[in-house]
C-alpha cells in the first residue's frame, strides 16, 4: 500500500470507528467515513489475536491489502476505510477472501463496477 493510502494513526482509527458507518458479512467488517479534503482513500487494516498467532494474522492481512490494492481503481476516494477481518476470515483461501473482501464493499455500496479497460 501507498503511504497515502495508509491509515495509521491512532486519532484516525477512532475516528473512522465513532464517526463512520459499518458493514459486515460473516468474514469481515468495514468501518467507513467520508473524507472530502483528501484526494485518495484511506485503509486502516485490524486483525485480532484471536484469530491466531502473528504468522496467521500477518498472513491475513498481507492478503486483505493485497485485495485492496488490485482492487484500487474501483473504490471512491475521498473515504477512510478500516478492515476488520473476524475468526471465520482465517480459515478461508485467497480467492474466497478475495469475494468476501469484494462483497462487503458492495454492501456498502462502496465498490464501482469493473472497468472493461485492459491495463497496461
Amino acid at each position: 500500500m501507498h503511504k497515502e493510502n495508509r491509515l495509521a494513526k491512532k486519532e484516525d482509527f477512532q475516528k473512522v470507528y465513532r464517526y463512520g458507518k459499518s458493514m459486515a458479512n460473516r468474514q469481515f467488517v468495514l468501518y467507513y467515513m467520508a473524507r472530502p479534503q483528501i484526494e485518495a482513500f484511506r485503509l486502516g487494516v485490524s486483525v485480532s489475536k484471536k484469530l491466531g498467532n502473528a504468522v496467521v494474522r500477518n498472513r491475513l492481512r498481507r492478503m486483505m491489502k493485497e485485495i485492496i490494492r488490485l482492487n484500487k481503481d474501483r473504490i471512491p476516494s475521498g473515504f477512510d476505510f478500516i478492515l476488520i477481518a473476524r475468526k471465520p476470515a482465517a480459515d478461508i483461501d485467497y480467492s474466497e477472501m478475495e469475494k468476501n473482501v469484494l462483497h462487503v464493499l458492495k454492501k456498502a455500496t462502496m465498490l464501482t463496477a469493473k472497468s472493461s479497460s485492459p491495463k497496461g
